[in-house]
């Protein structure tokens, strides 16, 4: 294991020069951010300058909490000149994942842990058997034998607890090796502070409309939130929902930022989130994930074509039918509705 790690420690850093400028792109979330900060630390004199760029809004209280604790400075993606870098990294994401990303021609390296998509680059990474990629970045830094700040350390174990609930979803033995070396390294009670920072007291609307909205049906909540500020409200509700016992799935969606993002969760008994997503909503915009949480994302321009009148009631009615397998695509109005159970 550790002569794998070391060869691709060295495959990696070969694609680099010491006049490079990197521009490392992530879709901001913990793992995407720790992930981004390890690669930083791996180039750290062996190129000549190194920037992380988000193409999402960041907004989540935990997300904002883990930038500043961490002393990072991210850049928003759509105000960078790409022309000005030699070289660009994709991290925790691969090109297909997000409309921006198509901004680069062609990566130069991507590193993930999702499920891999079509895609070219001069390294390549992806281990979807890992429960996260920060556990992977945390492989680089023990091979490249470099000092691992206690933020560093922070950052990285709160991805692994993030992306694996706990251990609760996906995770393997390489992610519980990656968690032990950083847990005796990092600055735990930044870890904790982080943890404690999930929601911004303006989201307590959401939650408030969810319980009073939402559908169950046969063990599946369905809840559609209407416009919301950030997408990442659909996820806080659906993970909050979860928590409920009879509760084996929750669907939650939400408009934002000119689309539908439907949040998919389950309790990881006998279920594929990914593939129902997929399924469900892959042919309409993108659409993917694990086995217990998965995305999709379709553009209201999109939306407009396969509902007539696109509602709140239409939609939360669309995204029903897609995922029990009742929709063929377009839905009109005075269509018959599946029987539901209403809060």
């Amino acid at each position: 294991m550790k002569r794998l790690a070391q060869e691709k420690l060295n495959r990696l850093l070969a694609c680099f020069d010491s006049e490079d400028r990197v521009l490392i792109v992530i879709n901001a979330d913990p793992d995407a951010i720790a992930s981004a900060m390890a690669i930083k630390r791996l180039l750290w004199r062996k190129v000549a300058s190194v920037l992380i760029a988000h193409v999402n809004r960041i907004e989540r209280p935990d997300n904002l909490t883990m930038i500043q604790k961490l002393g990072l400075k991210l850049l928003p993606f759509g105000n960078l000149d790409v022309a000005a870098f030699s070289k660009t990294v994709l991290v925790d994401s691969q090109p297909d994942h997000h409309e921006a990303f198509g901004r680069i021609e062609r990566f130069c390296a991507v590193i993930d842990h999702h499920p891999k998509t079509h895609f070219d680059a001069d390294y390549v990474d992806i281990r979807p058997e890992y429960g996260a990629t920060a556990s992977m970045m945390t492989e680089y830094l023990q091979a490249s034998g470099l000092a691992v700040s206690a933020k560093l350390a922070a950052g990285l174990l709160y991805a692994i607890k993030t992306d694996t609930r706990n251990f609760e979803r996906q995770a393997i033995e390489a992610d519980l090796k990656a968690f032990q070396f950083l847990f005796k390294r990092a600055n735990l009670p930044l870890v904790r502070k982080i943890e404690s920072s999930e929601i911004r007291p303006e989201f307590l609307r959401y939650f408030r409309y969810a319980l009073q909205t939402y559908r169950m049906r046969h063990g599946k909540v369905f809840i559609h939130l209407a416009d919301v500020t950030h997408a990442d409200v659909c996820v806080l509700v659906a993970d909050f929902f979860m928590k409920v016992q009879t509760v084996s799935w929750t669907i939650v969606s939400g408009l934002c930022q000119d689309r539908l993002t439907v949040i998919f969760r389950n309790d990881g008994i006998r279920k594929n989130a990914g593939s129902l997503a997929q399924k469900a909503f892959g042919a309409f915009g993108s659409a993917g994930g694990h086995k217990s949480m998965a995305r999709a994302e379709i553009p209201l321009r999109q939306l407009e074509h396969l509902i007539e009148r696109p509602t709140d009631t239409r939609i939360i009615r669309w995204v029903m039918e897609r995922v029990d397998g009742k929709g063929s695509g377009r839905t009109e109005e005075g269509k018959r509705t599946m029987e539901e159970q209403p809060s």
